[in-house]
């Protein structure tokens, strides 16, 4: 059976929120496309990222963009925790210049790094959100008996 592949626009939301959330500011997300696939053989690759080569970019006279597949079978069995690590990783592939190459796995691309950036982003969005509440009134309301 030939694979699937389809736009997945809750990954893409998701990597979104990511990017903003962790400040990867040089993820021009208008340039990143996410794309989930039925049908990969596949054993354990969890998600992929693309990016189109130099020779494409020139010749259709466009930007590089990049794409974060997902593939289904093995993504789709994941805790919640470990597919926003996994959407950390393949972010992290994405060079500053977004402009069609790859950071590989080495240096920058580790379990540590992918783990502190997944810390960075649950601190940030539960500080958002005390922040958020630090101007509303309580909902407590005290019950005499």
């Amino acid at each position: 059976m030939p694979i699937r592949y389809g736009k997945d626009e809750k990954i893409q939301h998701e990597v979104e929120f990511i990017v903003r959330k962790l400040g990867f500011r040089w993820v021009d997300v208008s340039r990143v496309v996410c794309v989930r696939s039925f049908g990969s053989g596949s054993r354990r690759t969890l998600a992929r990222c693309y990016t189109m080569p130099k020779i494409m970019q020139v010749a259709l006279g466009m930007k590089a963009y990049y794409i974060i597949e997902v593939i289904s079978e093995r993504f789709d069995k994941l805790s919640q925790e470990d597919k926003t690590k996994t959407l950390i990783h393949e972010l992290m592939h994405i060079p500053g210049t977004m402009g069609g190459g790859f950071r590989h796995h080495g240096d920058h691309v580790t379990s540590k790094n992918v783990d502190e950036m997944y810390r960075k982003l649950v601190t940030n969005v539960w500080s958002d959100f005390y922040m958020s509440d630090k101007d509303k009134k309580s909902d407590y309301v005290e019950v005499k008996g």
